[in-house]
């Protein structure tokens, strides 16, 4: 089986960064100079994803509109020729890959979010991406390195990483066999445990390839953690049925879920930005950092 079909949940109401996302939508909050959404649309289309899904809600017109032509910006760009922005915002998605919108009615969860979305996937495997985790994988992607591993299992795959036990109870964690092992075989996972009930310090980051049976299976699913339908429970159903694998992926994860997490992917990527870095370290030592 090919992975081709990407979901992408964006219909939360960015709580965390208020009043920043009063009218804007979290995911259109710049790392420089790029929205998160961008990032994680790139990171799909570089792995070979060419159908992408936003599960959005009816006030979120700003991330349809990034990825919508603009007539208006190209026109006044090339009566100014400034044709290398041109291209940027030409390219922002390559002409082979399409997309979709559906509307999450009510937020009642990740879970829920993707089992919106269930009537453009159909029977095929698919990945859920969170743009929340900015991952920097270097030269391979975090959902590269997942899709190589899908590729000799065509099995569900989540990427995992280790994480202090006291932040458990945010996360999503897992029950694997002992060891550290890159890739292990899920044997549980449990939806936001306290620290003493956490199977293990491995936590599910932002990124899933899913088989179609979790479908069936989020239909069956009740309320969980914080009273919504947890993807994570559904996860947990599948393992009984099928294998679940864990990858500890290689690369750098950014929390922009968090105030200080978006700060500091932020300043990692402006330190790595071609046409920044070196004015930006420079600004760093002159300013923040004085002797």
């Amino acid at each position: 089986m090919h992975v081709k079909k990407a979901i992408f949940p964006v219909a939360g109401l960015g709580i965390n960064f208020l009043p920043a996302t009063k009218a804007s939508p979290k995911e259109m909050m710049p790392v420089v100079d790029m929205p998160l959404i961008q990032y994680a649309v790139n990171e799909a289309v570089a792995a070979g994803i060419t159908e992408l899904i936003f599960v959005t809600n009816s006030s979120k017109h700003a991330i349809e509109d990034h990825f919508d032509s603009n007539f208006e910006l190209e026109s006044k760009l090339i009566e100014e020729g400034k044709y290398q922005l041109l291209e940027i915002v030409r390219n922002i998605l390559p002409e082979r890959v399409s997309y979709a919108y559906v509307h999450q009615p009510s937020l009642q969860g990740l879970g829920h979010a993707v089992l919106c979305a269930k009537h453009l996937i159909g029977d095929e495997p698919f990945v859920v991406l969170l743009a929340d985790d900015l991952i920097d994988g270097g030269q391979e992607s975090c959902l590269q390195q997942m899709l190589n591993v899908f590729h000799e299992n065509q099995s569900s795959i989540l990427a995992v990483q280790r994480i202090p036990r006291a932040d458990a109870k945010y996360y999503g964690v897992i029950d694997v066999s002992p060891g550290d092992q890159k890739i292990s075989k899920i044997q549980g996972i449990i939806e936001k445990p306290t620290p003493a009930d956490a199977p293990s310090d491995l936590a599910v980051i932002g990124r899933y390839i899913l088989t179609p049976r979790i479908f069936s299976l989020l239909e069956q699913t009740t309320q969980g953690a914080e009273g919504e339908i947890q993807l994570t429970d559904a996860i947990a159903k599948l393992l009984l049925e099928q294998p679940v694998y864990a990858l500890q992926f290689q690369g750098r994860r950014f929390n922009c879920g968090s105030k200080l997490g978006y700060l500091e992917a932020t300043i990692a990527f402006a330190l790595k930005h071609p046409e920044l870095s070196q004015n930006f370290k420079q600004l760093l030592r002159d300013k923040y950092m004085p002797r």
